[in-house]
């Protein structure tokens, strides 16, 4: 059926511009979904933040970043699955600003495959979006990613208890220091009790600096939360942690469309 629905609608692979066939991902040909692959390097025990040297953790495999060190984060452990390169990236936009919400199982199948070992948690929350905002986009994407690994680990996903109160400018628009003041006090739990001693596991799209999922987790720490996990698609990334031939795998597939 979807090679003759393809066959009527011809619809091209957005990376390299090819022809879908049978391929069962949106959007992409098989061959560019599977470049998406997760780089085996040191990362920090704490933010999952690569590390430019692999030997960083050979002898002290809970070695920390100098950001976690210096300042601890509010949420205990943050696992951030693949770099934010193409054609994640181009996904990951389809997905969130163009509302290609068909992306969303496939994008979640792809956290699910790497999901770290998660011991006794007890309720899952997607990091929210201000009510203005979800007006706007008619749907919370990190929720979408919630709800299917929730099915998949059998645990249950809140979307109502931890709120975003105030509207602010995407932190994609401003530097670090800047989403800092940014998020102060952009959060609030709605029923407090449901949460005391429970341990969390926030969901998100991207993690960039990593200031939303903390600012969400010093909130559902003070409102009485247990340990505050951390697990998101993408992270933003040097390309000096990303290997050569996948860099010029995405290169040559750039050039041949800008050829073509």
């Amino acid at each position: 059926m979807r090679r003759a629905v393809r066959f009527l609608l011809p619809a091209e692979c957005v990376v390299c511009r090819t022809l879908l066939a049978d391929d069962p991902i949106p959007h992409f040909c098989s061959g560019c979904w599977n470049t998406i692959v997760l780089p085996s390097h040191s990362r920090c025990a704490r933010c999952d933040r690569p590390f430019v040297s692999p030997v960083a953790t050979v002898f002290s495999p809970t070695h920390r970043c100098h950001s976690c060190a210096a300042h601890p984060p509010s949420f205990t452990r943050a696992w951030t699955l693949y770099p934010y390169q193409a054609p994640l990236r181009d996904a990951i936009c389809l997905f969130k600003y163009r509302g290609k919400i068909s992306l969303a199982t496939p994008l979640a199948c792809l956290m699910i495959d790497r999901l770290p070992a998660l011991d006794s948690i007890d309720l899952i929350m997607p990091v929210p979006l201000h009510a203005g905002r979800l007006r706007e986009r008619e749907f919370n994407q990190s929720l979408l990613l919630a709800d299917r690994i929730g099915r998949h680990l059998c645990l249950p996903v809140s979307c109502v208890n931890l709120i975003r109160t105030v509207p602010s400018p995407a932190q994609t628009t401003l530097p670090r220091k800047e989403r800092l003041k940014n998020l102060r006090g952009a959060f609030a739990v709605t029923h407090p009790r449901s949460i005391v001693g429970k341990r969390i596991l926030l969901i998100d799209d991207v993690f960039t600096t990593g200031a939303t999922v903390n600012e969400c987790a010093k909130t559902l720490r003070k409102a009485g939360s247990s340990d505050v996990f951390v697990l998101t698609l993408g992270r933003t990334v040097d390309a000096s942690h990303i290997p050569d031939r996948v860099l010029a795998a995405r290169t040559h597939m750039t050039v041949d469309v800008m050829g073509g």
